[in-house]
């Protein structure tokens, strides 16, 4: 076997998998807000319907994260991931057909939330099975794919569209989206005990088994409803800015392919900051660092907000690109840390309701928002308050834990 041949411990041939399906999910979903002019050109839509369909993608993405996660947890990555990657590849090539409004939002909305809504906490889920030392390094280059996924399909996209509109390009996209994610989908293995006993004498770096918390008990707990407070408003900034910047550029002037060009470059920076912040989360406490990373993403709004030439973009994209990159692995590894590993899956999907409501909030309010008053600052002040919102809960939930070990957790049900 390869992983007799080269002695790799074949728990980085499941990252390496994962990379690519975390590459491919999030380079598809981050090039949304390149389509966003060719949409409203051809259907004439306003910000609000067209953003919209996206904030119905997102909320979506938390309904199947905890469905998926929980069929995960019982049947394993492989027989959940293959119909995805089938489904995913389906929805972009019929999205490619449509002719309304409504349909697009079947196709698009929904088909692509079905194939790609789970991606991310089923790869998360499986770091934090396969490692246990360098859990959020293992979570830190899952989310530099990802990243590099947008990095490259957002000019990759607009490139496609310039040259051969935008249904040849979501019909090349969905093609692409099968070729690599169904051979990436074959790859998986749940934990190292499927790999058989070799593998199991092998777990120096990966995670020790831990009956953890019961679905009830994590839900029963404060610390759960800060993470579900804590990643309702980080999507739900992330997701305004990953749907509206490309619009807010080319109000400034800038072509459509420069204005995918300052996406890219919030994303190359986050590559690097997701790397770095999982090897530092896995040296110093999360908490202490998911308090640093929203104070400063919280400023970076207020910066945005205030930004009235195209250059002030380019600050902004580098910055918050830093401290978005950072802190999606942070959390993803308190949670970990906090309830264990046994019902990570259902755990992360019960918590993705929240990413997803904060997801589908803030596109939709950034454009009706733009709709009302030709402007987005209100938008990104309210972005703002939610982040310094969970900069107060991450810290919190330093005092409460800074151990970050759930074997040390003291009792901390709600009454």
């Amino acid at each position: 076997m390869i992983k007799e041949r080269f002695n790799i411990f074949y728990g980085w041939y499941v990252i390496a998998a994962a990379t690519i399906l975390m590459a491919t999910c999030f380079g598809i979903v981050y090039s949304f807000s390149v389509y966003f002019f060719p949409l409203q050109s051809e259907f004439s839509w306003d910000r609000s319907a067209t953003s919209g369909a996206f904030s119905l993608y997102l909320l979506l993405v938390g309904f199947f994260s905890m469905v998926c996660g929980k069929a995960v947890d019982r049947f394993g990555p492989r027989r959940v991931l293959i119909p995805m990657a089938v489904i995913t590849g389906s929805s972009l090539v019929l999205t490619s057909q449509v002719k309304a409004i409504w349909q697009f939002y079947v196709t698009y909305s929904v088909l692509l939330a079905a194939g790609t809504g789970a991606i991310y906490i089923i790869c998360m889920s499986l770091a934090s099975r396969w490692f246990f030392r360098r859990k959020a390094t293992a979570m830190g280059i899952l989310g530099a794919g990802g990243s590099l996924g947008a990095v490259i399909m957002a000019p990759v996209s607009a490139w496609l569209i310039q040259s051969f509109q935008w249904r040849t390009a979501f019909m090349l996209t969905g093609l692409l989206a099968w070729c690599l994610m169904i051979p990436a989908s074959l790859m998986l293995k749940d934990s190292p005990p499927e790999m058989g006993p070799d593998a199991v004498d092998r777990l120096a770096d990966s995670t020790e088994p831990s009956a953890g918390f019961s679905i009830s008990g994590a839900v029963r707990t404060r610390k759960f409803w800060y993470l579900f407070l804590l990643w309702f408003w980080f999507s739900f900034c992330l997701y305004m800015v990953m749907t509206h910047i490309v619009p807010r550029a080319q109000d400034f002037g800038l072509t459509p392919v420069q204005a995918a060009g300052v996406m890219s470059i919030m994303t190359a920076v986050s590559i690097v900051s997701r790397l770095a912040g999982g090897m530092i989360a896995d040296r110093m406490d999360k908490r202490r660092l998911l308090f640093s990373l929203f104070s400063v993403m919280a400023l970076t709004m207020i910066g945005l907000s205030m930004a009235r030439v195209p250059w002030a973009l380019y600050p902004f994209a580098i910055v918050f690109g830093i401290t978005y990159g950072g802190t999606d692995t942070s959390i993803i590894a308190i949670v970990t840390d906090v309830f264990g590993t046994a019902k990570v899956g259902t755990i992360m999907g019960i918590l993705m309701i929240s990413w997803g409501l904060g997801s589908a909030s803030g596109p939709y309010l950034a454009g009706w928002i733009f709709d009302l008053t030709g402007d987005y600052t209100w938008a990104f002040v309210t972005a703002a308050s939610g982040l310094m919102l969970s900069a107060y809960l991450s810290k919190k939930l330093t005092l409460e834990n800074p151990a970050g070990n759930h074997q040390k957790v003291k009792d901390d049900r709600v009454a």
